[in-house]
């Protein structure tokens, strides 16, 4: 096979998928191959995938079946966490020439030299941590940069693969952090979001998420801190009190629940209640009053009921989430909950899901009326659709959409006119140096 010169990367799923595939873009660039400008130009395309979603790594194999058919000569590897889950499996099912694991992927350039030479091309080891210093530095970025400090989970709620794709649960060292944060900022970072599986479980000795934050809160030029994705087990009370002493560390808060019912809460292996859950949110309320909430839930998970559904949405009517993310319970194999009697009905799932998402959609339109007549900061990230549109983040995380913007990276201040269930408009006040 010819050695592949160009490379595009596509990532599927979540914001640490993101990161990933920058990292893997970054090592393939310093090992001398060039981004392509598209998939279709690209000698090697890697397909970053999820492995959460039934639905997600079926279309991993649809993909590749697509490509291989445009362009049979182009290389192809299968990174992330579906590489990972099923390994050589995927030699075996469709005809792709790498196969990386999320804790290999620094070894990427290697595999694509082995597999030009006709050599086998699968890694899927899980070292500790070992491809963070393996990588190169990072290389310029955009006004909003994701960083990871952790990785793998060790809850094991019994829907969840991510233990066995991720491994268990790992701190970066603090100050290999504050490093990457540093060179983020230097290449033209704003605003960083710290990434995990569960990443306010990073600790170390004695300093946890909200120690940290309260240390890359000190790095000039660094206007916004967040982080995601949480777990309600682990927010300690050091980063609460982050949300109401941190400035730079947005009124934002993402932590899933899945379940307002008890009994479904267990099934789950989630280790809160409803009652903890709550009186969570209360706390962290109470340190910073203009926080947006969002969450996780899954409906249809083996066995629960209509009573305990109704559950969920009398929770969701008490928090009223500013935003939140809502499934299908999706069967996946060598999960606890994939054997599970009592496994709920499609149509039922179909007609819960609706349901939740109705009242979800109803709450984020809520809060982004609420909005309307309000000033705020946003960070300028991308232009709009039209000439002269630009489009930022609130501190909320609501997009906010601005005519004759100033440039990418300027912070503005803008007074909110409008309110769609998605975006927000607004029209500058003052804007500030970039």
């Amino acid at each position: 096979m010819t050695s592949p010169k160009t490379f595009h990367v596509k990532s599927f799923g979540c914001q640490m998928n993101v990161y990933d595939g920058e990292r893997m873009a970054e090592a393939m660039a310093a090992a001398g191959y060039a981004a392509a400008t598209s998939e279709g130009d690209a000698d090697l395309v890697v397909l970053n995938t999820c492995h959460i979603r039934e639905r997600a790594t079926e279309k991993v194999y649809s993909d590749i079946g697509r490509m291989r058919k445009g362009r049979p000569d182009r290389m192809i590897a299968v990174a992330g966490c579906v590489a990972q889950a099923e390994g050589a499996e995927i030699v075996r099912r469709a005809k792709v020439d790498v196969v990386v694991g999320p804790q290999a992927y620094h070894n990427l350039p290697q595999l694509v030299a082995d597999a030009a030479k006709g050599k086998a091309a699968i890694d899927t080891d899980m070292p500790a941590l070992s491809k963070f210093g393996a990588l190169p530095a990072r290389r310029r970025v955009g006004p909003s940069a994701f960083l990871t400090v952790q990785e793998g989970c060790d809850k094991f709620c019994t829907y969840c693969v991510v233990p066995y794709t991720r491994g268990a649960e790992i701190s970066r060292p603090f100050a290999a952090i504050v490093d990457e944060a540093k060179a983020l900022v230097d290449a033209g970072a704003r605003e960083i979001t710290l990434l995990g599986q569960n990443v306010n479980a990073w600790a170390e000795g004695g300093e946890d998420l909200g120690s940290l934050i309260r240390t890359l809160d000190r790095i000039p030029g660094l206007a916004r801190i967040r982080y995601t994705t949480s777990h309600p087990n682990d927010m300690t009370q050091g980063l609460i009190d982050a949300h109401r002493d941190v400035e730079k560390l947005m009124p934002f808060l993402h932590l899933p629940v899945q379940s307002g019912n008890d009994r479904v809460l267990r099934a789950m292996n989630r280790s809160h209640t409803r009652d903890s859950y709550l009186r969570i949110l209360d706390r962290v309320r109470l340190a910073r009053p203009d926080i947006a909430l969002s969450g996780d839930f899954i409906v249809g998970f083996p066995g629960e009921t209509e009573a305990e559904f109704a559950d969920t949405l009398s929770l969701v009517a008490e928090v009223r989430h500013a935003m939140a993310f809502s499934f299908k319970y999706s069967p996946r194999p060598g999960t606890p909950a994939a054997d599970l009697p009592d496994q709920v009905a499609a149509e039922v799932m179909v007609d819960r899901l609706a349901r939740l998402q109705d009242a979800l959609g109803r709450d984020q339109a809520a809060f982004n009326a609420d909005t309307v007549g309000n000033r705020c900061t946003i960070l300028i990230e991308r232009t709009g659709k039209r000439p002269g549109q630009m489009l930022g983040k609130s501190p909320w995380l609501q997009s906010v959409i601005v005519e004759d913007g100033p440039p990418v990276g300027t912070l503005l201040d803008v007074e909110i006119t409008a309110a769609g269930p998605n975006s927000l408009t607004g029209v500058p006040v003052l804007a500030r140096a970039a």
